[in-house]
């Protein structure tokens, strides 16, 4: 029942009576950065829930009028919406909030991202040209989002541009504090060999010194074969991982086909805001992955 209150709550307008912003937000992570950086003075949209593939998402007409109605979308990037942003931006037909505009983030943007390809091929799955679009698994990355979102509330609602620098600066101020608190927590989990079910933990992994042995899929978005877990069955026995993880909007079937031959446990960690009842915000999201983590880590 929490979970189902969790996703009506994700999926929703929070408005309040003194917001001068409307934002729409394209995942979880995003939103919940929209509320830290804007409190009252923000309305977010979240689009998706952490149940949810981004990857694949319906341009429905409910989408549609929350971006016409919006003065700031936030979103990934790098190709991650691909399928559906771009239909939603045409036909919501909405100025303020095109590419290019002071009502248009995207968080791929303001980071380094990881795994650019050195070429494009559909034989390799589902790559991302730009890079690995799953960028806010590590930290620092959303502090260096922070900093563009901040730059755009203060350009669409200046009379309150001081507040929303306060804000910032708090946020950032805790920020800081919680990553040096979760790097020295996760201390024991470097050099851990995984093996993932997507490549969505690759910046988690550069973050924290995790050893990313293998992946389910045979290719980036490419369902597990019979054949290719076989050949990972193969592999743990001589090379074992301490853990193998999926995120919630996977399915658990290769997972724990793995885990069941291998004994090596098959967890699913949250990967975005609301991905179980612990990761309620930003700050939450990675206490519980920083736990799980370390859990197994000895």
């Amino acid at each position: 029942m929490k979970r189902i209150w969790l996703i009506i709550a994700l999926s929703f307008w929070h408005p309040t009576a003194s917001a001068g912003i409307r934002a729409f937000a394209c995942e979880p992570e995003w939103g919940a950065l929209l509320e830290e950086l804007g409190g009252e003075y923000v309305a977010v949209y979240t689009a998706t829930t952490a149940l949810q593939d981004v990857h694949h998402i319906q341009a429905r007409p409910s989408l549609i009028a929350q971006v016409r109605r919006a003065d700031l979308v936030v979103c990934t990037g790098a190709e991650l919406e691909v399928g559906w942003l771009p239909v939603l931006l045409r036909r919501a037909n909405n100025p303020k909030v095109q590419p290019g505009t002071s009502g248009y983030l995207e968080a791929a943007d303001y980071v380094t991202l990881l795994e650019k390809p050195e070429r494009l091929d559909r034989a390799l799955g589902d790559v991302h040209a730009q890079g690995n679009p799953h960028l806010h698994l590590n930290p620092h990355n959303i502090l260096k989002v922070a900093r563009g979102v901040t730059s755009k509330m203060e350009k669409i609602d200046p009379a309150n541009a001081e507040t929303y620098k306060e804000r910032h600066a708090d946020f950032e101020r805790r920020w800081t504090a919680a990553i040096s608190r979760w790097k020295a927590q996760a201390e024991t989990a470097r050099g851990m060999p995984i093996v993932v079910h997507h490549r969505s933990w690759v910046y988690l992994n550069d973050w924290l010194g995790l050893q990313e042995l293998a992946a389910l899929e045979p290719q980036p978005g490419v369902p597990p074969t019979s054949g290719h877990l076989k050949e990972l069955l193969v592999q743990m026995q001589s090379r074992p991982a301490r853990m193998i993880i999926r995120a919630p909007y996977v399915s658990e079937r290769a997972s724990k086909w793995l885990s069941k031959r291998t004994g090596i446990p098959a967890i699913v960690l949250p990967y975005t805001v609301g991905g179980n009842e612990a990761a309620m915000d930003l700050f939450s999201l990675f206490d519980n992955t920083v736990a799980q983590l370390i859990k197994y880590s000895s």
